[in-house]
C-alpha cells in the first residue's frame, strides 16, 4: 500500500519545513513546491528524516501554468494528492493605502489569492471524485482587518479567507475539508530573530513545529466536527483580533 500525499506550496525553512517534517513523520509521502530548491533545502531535510520519498518541484506561484504543471507532475508521478497546504505568502510591505500601487496590488492578490485558487482548482476534481481530501490555507489576522500601514497585506489575506470560505461552503458535502488556518502572531523563524535582535523571547513567538501540530490535529477532525477557521496564537499574545 503506497502512502498518502502532503504537497506544501511555499516550503521554507519556517513554517514549511515544520509542515513537511510533521507530515512525513506521519507516513506521508512530501512533495514541495517553490521558487528555489535551495530556499526549500530546510524542509527537504526534515522531511527526509522521517520520509523516504521526498520531492521538490519548481514552480512560482504568480505563473499558473507552472504551478499547474507541477500539481499534475505531483499526482501522475506520487500518487494524487490527500493534503495540500497552500503555504505562500506576499511580501509584507508598508505603505499608506493611497500609495498602493496598481502593479503591487495586482501581485499580491496573484500571490495570495490566484496562486492558492490555481492550487486548490489542480487538486479539487480529484479529491470531490474521491470524496476525501483537505486544503488548508497558510493566513494571518489580517484576513479580518484592514490596515493603514500594510493595506496591501490585508487585502492579500482578505481574499484568500474569502476564496477558502466559498471552497469549503461549496465542496465540504463532497468530503473534503477545507481551512483557513489564521496565525494571530509572529513564528519563531530566523527572520523574526533577526528583527526582534536583544528583544527576541521565544516566548511571545508561536514555535512552527507546534504550528504544524495544530495543522496535523485539523486533519485529523472527525467529519462531523470539522473545523474551517483556525485560529492559533502563543499564550502571550495580546490578541490583536
Amino acid at each position: 500500500m503506497t502512502n498518502p500525499v502532503c504537497a506544501i506550496v511555499g516550503s521554507g525553512e519556517g513554517l514549511g519545513r515544520a509542515l513537511a517534517a510533521k507530515f512525513a513523520s506521519r507516513e506521508f509521502d512530501i512533495a514541495l513546491i517553490s521558487r528555489s530548491e535551495a530556499n526549500s533545502s530546510a524542509a527537504i531535510e526534515a522531511a527526509t528524516a522521517s520520509a523516504a520519498n521526498v520531492r521538490f518541484f519548481s514552480a512560482d506561484v504568480t505563473q499558473l501554468e507552472t504551478l499547474e504543471s507541477a500539481i499534475a507532475t505531483i499526482n501522475r508521478e506520487m500518487g494524487e494528492i490527500d493534503v495540500l497546504i497552500y503555504n505562500a505568502r506576499g511580501t509584507f510591505t508598508a505603505c499608506d493605502p493611497l500609495d498602493m500601487s496598481y502593479a503591487a496590488l495586482e501581485d499580491v492578490f496573484r500571490v495570495e489569492v490566484i496562486g492558492a485558487f490555481a492550487a486548490a482548482k489542480s487538486v479539487l476534481p480529484g479529491m470531490i471524485k474521491r470524496q476525501r481530501g483537505s486544503v488548508f490555507f497558510s493566513s494571518a489576522t489580517a484576513a479580518f482587518r484592514g490596515s493603514n500601514t500594510h493595506p496591501l497585506y490585508a487585502i492579500g489575506k482578505f481574499g484568500l479567507r474569502a476564496l477558502s470560505q466559498s471552497l469549503s461552503k461549496a465542496y465540504a458535502k463532497n468530503g473534503v475539508h477545507i481551512v483557513h488556518f489564521r496565525l494571530d502572531c509572529g513564528l519563531d523563524v530566523p527572520i523574526m530573530r533577526d528583527l526582534y535582535g536583544h528583544n527576541y523571547d521565544p516566548e511571545k513567538l508561536a514555535n512552527p513545529d507546534d504550528v504544524a501540530e495544530t495543522y496535523w490535529l485539523t486533519y485529523r477532525q472527525p467529519k462531523s466536527a470539522w473545523s474551517n477557521e483556525v485560529e492559533i496564537r502563543p499564550y502571550t499574545e495580546v490578541w490583536t483580533y
